[in-house]
Parts: C-alpha cells; structure tokens; sequence
C-alpha cells in the first residue's frame, strides 16, 4: 500500500469512527493499541494489518470492504416486522452508526476533544480530509455545524422518545420507557449527547433559544407522565416537577463517564436507570 492509499484508508477509518460515535481512545482500548497508534493509522502515517482492519469494522459496526473503499453488493437481508403505525418494534432500542457527512462526523469530533471554541475550521477540513473552501461549500461555518450537530441530536431524541411511549401501556411504563429510552441515547450517542450537555453556551441567542424549546418539549413529556403514574398510584405530585428534573439529569450525565469498554453496556445500564426512576418515584 503506497502512502497515498495509506493516507486515504486512515480518512475512512477516522470517518467511520466519528460516524459511529466513538472517541480515538475508547476505539483504541477495543482493538488492543494505544491511542497514538490509532490516531498514526488515521493520519496514515503507518499501515494496518488485516487482521486489525476486521478489529475495526466490528467495533464500528460496518463491513471491512468499506474501509477499504471498495463497493459491494448489498446484503439481502429479511424484512423486519411492522406494527401498524408503521415502526418496527423496538426500533427505538437499536442504534446503527450515524448516516452523517465527512465534514458533520469532522466537527463532532472536534467539538468533543477540543470544544466548539478549540476547533476551527481548519482543522475540521483536515480531519474530514478536505480543503477548506471545500468545507465551506457544505456548511456556511461552524456555529452552522454547530446547529446541525444539535439538530441531529434533538430530531433523533424526539424520535425514539416518542417511539418508547408508544410502546408503553400505562404511564407508569411510559416512564420506564422514556428513561430508558434517554439513557440508551446518552450512552451510544455519548458524543452528540456531550455536545448537547457542554456547548450550548456557544450557540447564538436564537439558536439556543430554539434548541432549548425542543429539549424543554422532551422535559414536559416526561413531566406529564411522572405526573400520571403518580396519580394512578395514588401518590401525591407536589415534588414530580423536581423528580423530573432529577431524573433527567441522571441521564444527561451518563456521558460525561460512561465508556464502551466499561463494566456495563449501555442496555444494562438503560435498564437500571429505569428501575432508578420508578424507585424514586416510589412506584417501582
């Protein structure tokens, strides 16, 4: 492999692994290398062995032929079942790599290890292995990455909330669901949720203001719901608003030190985070 094609298979493994949500140092700790050996294979300054490449397409939950850039047929693959609303069951469970773009999946990462005010755009065109005016033809500039990364992240949490809530049969369960369904997203989608949770300080006024509304949407959610089960159980809701709140955070800070190589997978610990909830509530 020539340095050239070398250069260019460490920009696809480095693509695949912001896509996947996963940082430079847990992805290393997976495959059995030191952070610095992964970061020389994304930067192409030393090669890969094959049996290293499988490592990775596991990890990131795609096919190696993809990091080797070549197009394969494919997979047929057997339709899931569809309830009548249209969703598969439990679709709100599953979390397949994020469908973003080099420049989007570049930014994230800086934003993660350098914060929105660290990163420039320089130094995202070189992690999307791009030119800046390159960048530039895709995203006006970073507070537009910014915004688009914050958007991702809200768009897919309305999505899977709402997704588990239909799935419950009482506001009791609707509960569990939610938080269930919070802390599923705050542990694989553990970048984007820590951007959401660090950097909206760095966004405009109206910016902000926008991506608070959504979030505050989410919160009244479950704030209706801890409401309901209360009332079905026959308890008081004087202090729900303040049990809502508490769980809430209890999810948002699952990023700031849950890792894919702990002690707990991210099912374990949605199914915990539950139980929390419900206890607190005195309805477990």
């Amino acid at each position: 492999m020539n340095t050239s094609e070398q250069e260019a298979l460490g920009a696809r493994v480095r693509r695949a692994r912001t896509a996947a949500g996963l940082s430079l140092r847990e992805t290393a700790g997976r495959i059995g290398v030191s952070p610095a050996t992964l970061s020389a294979i994304e930067n192409g300054k030393t090669g890969v062995s094959a049996a290293r490449l499988i490592a990775l397409a596991e990890v990131f939950g795609i096919a190696a032929s993809a990091l080797l850039g070549e197009q394969r047929t494919p997979a047929t693959h057997h339709p899931r079942t569809i309830d009548p609303g249209g969703h598969a069951p439990d679709a709100w469970r599953v979390f397949p790599p994020l469908a973003i773009d080099p420049v989007l999946a570049a930014a994230i990462a800086a934003f993660v290890e350098t914060g929105y005010h660290g990163a420039t755009m320089r130094t995202i065109a070189q992690r999307a292995g791009m030119s800046v005016p390159g960048v530039y033809h895709h995203y006006r500039d970073k507070q537009d990455l910014l915004v688009r990364a914050l958007d991702l992240t809200m768009d897919e949490l309305h999505r899977r909330v709402g997704a588990a809530r239909r799935e419950a049969g009482t506001a009791r369960e609707r509960v569990a669901r939610v938080v269930e369904a919070l802390a599923l997203f705050h542990t694989h989608r553990r970048e984007l949720a820590f951007i959401g949770a660090s950097e909206m300080r760095s966004l405009t006024p109206a910016n902000r203001r926008r991506i608070a509304a959504s979030r505050n949407e989410i919160q009244h959610l479950l704030d209706a719901d801890i409401d309901s089960a209360l009332t079905e159980a026959g308890l008081a809701t004087d202090r729900a608003r303040a049990a809502g709140r508490a769980i809430s955070t209890m999810c948002t800070s699952l990023p700031q030190w849950f890792r894919l190589d702990g002690t707990a997978t991210p099912e374990q610990i949605a199914t915990d985070y539950a139980a929390f909830a419900l206890g607190m509530l005195g309805i477990g």
